[in-house]
């Protein structure tokens, strides 16, 4: 797969580094940052899934408060009855106060503003199912109270990571497609630079196979030298954002951060993309030279 010493002395290899090398340390700096992007999408979607999972909210709305009041306590008595439900604690009415504040202002501590009683509940096992049947008790305990699921309401977040985790494929996908395309310009590119070099391999019995040879091995070390300088850079740039992250206290945020098999998969993909450029090296000098004849 790599050149050695006499490759590279047979394509007049100049010592230092290559504009590919640093086109592929380009490349791959970005591929590995869209795949970054994309694994904790993925883990983020996943944990938030995990924390909203079998969770309801029951709300009982009622102008009058000592109907509210008396409704709260027979669905709370009846909810912790339930097989199905593993905890169903009321919300403070202070916390809901404080919540409302940014939206309602000093209005919602006034008396005259009927605010609903909030129980969080907690499904033993997480189905549709049980769901359902929580939420029939609940409207034939009172009829002022309502069951929301808490996923309902982060759809729109969960669609966007869902477009997020599509994005970062297709930019991957597109970052590969790019390199191919650059090492089929450069294939062609070193084919027109040694043509006379290649003409006298010929002349001395070398197949087409044995000249693609020394192209692909040269352009896989470029590509891999490349590629891992690349992929150490956007590692630190990630690794610094992961920091950072982990600083802000966001459950949904430190969701998503990577994990070893992330990490490992990121470390793979210098390797990948030099055996992608090897055989799109393959392929175009092979046909190049059979064009040639």
């Amino acid at each position: 797969m790599f050149s050695t010493a006499a490759d590279r002395r047979v394509l007049d290899d100049r010592r230092g580094t290559r504009a590919m090398t640093w086109i592929m340390a380009i490349m791959l700096f970005l591929t590995v940052l869209a795949a970054a992007l994309g694994l904790g999408t993925v883990n983020a979607a996943d944990a938030l899934d995990r924390q909203l999972a079998g969770r309801l909210t029951v709300q009982v709305v009622s102008a009058d408060s000592a109907v509210r009041d008396r409704d709260t306590r027979a669905v709370l008595a009846a909810l912790r009855g339930m097989p199905a439900v593993s905890r169903a604690d009321p919300v403070d009415p202070a916390r809901l106060t404080e919540m409302l504040r940014p939206w309602l202002g000093d209005a919602s501590t006034d008396a005259d503003v009927p605010l609903p009683s909030l129980i969080d509940v907690d499904l033993s096992v997480p189905s549709e199912e049980a769901a359902a049947r929580v939420a029939a008790g609940v409207r034939a305990t009172a009829a002022s109270a309502r069951v929301d699921s808490q996923s309902r309401w982060l759809s729109p977040v969960a669609d966007f990571m869902r477009t997020l985790i599509y994005a970062a494929a297709a930019l991957v996908l597109l970052m590969a497609a790019a390199t191919t395309a650059v090492v089929l310009l450069a294939a062609r590119a070193g084919l027109e630079t040694h043509r006379d070099t290649i003409a006298i391999l010929h002349m001395l019995g070398s197949t087409d196979v044995q000249v693609a040879r020394l192209f692909q091995r040269r352009i896989a070390l470029d590509t891999m030298v490349g590629g891992v300088i690349g992929t150490l850079a956007a590692m630190l740039a990630i690794w610094a954002v992961t920091g950072q992250m982990a600083g802000l206290g966001s459950q949904l945020l430190s969701g998503g951060v990577l994990t070893r098999g992330d990490w490992l998969l990121l470390a793979l993909l210098p390797l990948i993309f030099a055996l992608v450029a090897t055989l799109a090296a393959r392929i175009a000098v092979l046909g190049r030279l059979r064009q040639v004849q």
